[in-house]
């Protein structure tokens, strides 16, 4: 199936979100659809997955001019949209997941779930799973959440996948597994559109590329003919620098642990972090770093161990407590902790701070503004009107708005949770900026990442968790991402 996107413009009011964009796709060719958040790539892809309708321009399918008003008849068309953010029901079993509004009925009407376990397991035997299909999706990690996505599509039968940032949340074995599907349905002639800010998988996976920019169709070409830097260029329209770690005056001892341990996620974890230091906690997916400062922030399982915040004794049941201390967190799944849908992007950017800005019983709604108005300029937030809903943003521009929300409140600690997942390269370098600008006041910057090249870039030193366990504390020329992935896979023990 060979696609044609021809003149596609898109306005949302008198934001230019799409200018006479083009793009296309062979049948059998994986090619990757680049740019910075809010360069156009999900709305182009929401046109074509009859999520919104284009303004002006065609789109063809083997020479044949369609439209489509609802995902439904994209999908009829044969093309699946894994989307950023997964569209998944957290308390449904996973086949039924998968089979959402295709379900399979007996000849009296009745669901067939015997029919739909065994497609389901027929589909995770040829990616080489061993989920089990009546697990509720609510008990998997987010990277088996992605993989239930992705069998989705592939129970689809499509000859278009797109797929929408699918390795984020994924380990490197999982990561390899999803490439080696894709190759194989790159064999049977499926076309995937591959949207990623991973520059290095691009390279390695893509066939062809798209780089958009500010709405634009900015090039086009084969993946041979470029490099890493150059696809950089493209998409932040200058070469991209990445300065230094830099190197920030630290002072007292803002949060210290000693022998934390929940027995489940996390064992016997010491660490300290002074005010004005970046200090990074990495491993790979699974380590238990999340948990250990969901465990932290009050918002996680409990714990036995001690801890001291400004060098006194702390003990913390809820997220409301650690607010209280002068705790920030920025959590990992921006959709589900992160924002609120049904709220508009000045009221997810004042969430944290809204209760104490008042006049009287009234809220500062001055106060309120002025305030998200100073981080949104601060942190170089893309959007329309204050009003607009939170939806409306890009995922690095809705990540922005998580980050004002905390930044307002102007923690003395703040403990940022993959702070750059679905982020590109130029809005990763002004997080890093943004980051080091907050050690420079005296935060506490605690950054959890599974991405070692970026803990060498922000940290000052770093703990390295395997299975729930600190191995070794790296600092000075022992930070790299070498020594990194040594201790996380366990080769150093």
């Amino acid at each position: 199936m060979n696609l044609n996107m021809k003149g596609i413009s898109k306005s949302f009011g008198a934001n230019l979100v799409l200018d006479k964009v083009s793009f296309s796709l062979h049948s059998g060719e994986i090619t990757a659809l680049l740019g910075e958040n809010g360069a156009g790539k999900s709305t182009l892809m929401n046109i074509l997955g009859g999520v919104l309708p284009a303004d002006e321009g065609v789109i063809e399918i083997d020479g044949q001019a369609v439209g489509f008003s609802t995902p439904k008849e994209s999908l009829d068309a044969g093309i699946a949209f894994i989307h950023q953010e997964l569209n998944l029901i957290n308390d449904l079993a996973i086949y039924e997941n998968l089979f959402i509004g295709r379900e399979i009925r007996s000849k009296w009407g009745i669901l067939d779930k015997k029919a739909m376990i065994e497609k389901t397991e027929e589909v995770f035997s040829r990616m080489g799973l061993s989920l089990d299909p009546e697990a509720m999706v609510r008990t998997l990690d987010a990277s088996y959440k992605q993989i239930v996505e992705i069998s989705r599509a592939m129970l689809m039968d499509a000859r278009i996948v797109i797929m929408d940032e699918p390795t984020t949340s994924l380990t490197e074995t999982e990561i390899d597994r999803v490439f080696s599907l894709m190759r194989t349905l790159k064999k049977e002639g499926v076309g995937i559109i591959f949207i990623s800010h991973k520059l290095n998988e691009v390279m390695e996976i893509c066939d062809s590329y798209t780089v958009l920019r500010d709405g634009h169709m900015i090039s086009s070409g084969s993946i041979g003919d470029v490099t890493t830097d150059a696809l950089a260029k493209m998409m932040v329209g200058h070469d991209v620098v990445e300065e230094k770690r830099a190197v920030h005056k630290s002072g007292a001892v803002a949060i210290s642990a000693s022998s934390l341990s929940d027995g489940i996620f996390f064992n016997d974890i010491s660490f300290s972090v002074r005010s004005g230091e970046v200090v990074g906690f990495t491993g790979l997916l699974g380590d238990g770093r999340s948990e250990l400062f969901l465990s932290v922030f009050g918002a996680g399982t409990k714990h036995t161990g001690t801890m001291e915040i400004d060098g006194k004794a702390a003990v913390i049941h809820s997220p409301s407590e650690a607010v209280s201390l002068g705790i920030g967190y920025v959590p990992r799944n921006r959709k589900e902790n992160g924002i609120v849908k049904d709220l508009d992007i000045l009221e997810n950017g004042s969430l944290v701070t809204m209760r104490s800005r008042k006049k009287g019983p009234f809220l500062d709604s001055g106060r309120i503004k002025e305030e998200f108005d100073k981080e949104k300029k601060d942190l170089s937030i893309k959007m329309g009107r204050n009003i607009d809903p939170i939806t409306s943003l890009s995922g690095g521009n809705q990540q922005k708005v998580v980050l004002a929300k905390w930044l307002s409140a102007d923690p003395k600690i703040l403990i940022l949770d993959n702070p750059t997942q679905g982020v590109d390269v130029g809005a990763k370098e002004e997080i890093y900026t943004i980051i080091s600008r907050l050690a420079d006041k005296g935060v506490a910057v605690i950054v959890l990442s599974s991405e070692a090249h970026e803990i060498v870039r922000t940290s000052s030193r770093c703990y390295v968790m395997y299975h729930g366990r600190i191995l070794t504390e790296l600092e000075g020329d022992n930070l790299n991402e070498h020594e990194i992935m040594r201790w996380a896979t366990g080769a150093a023990i």
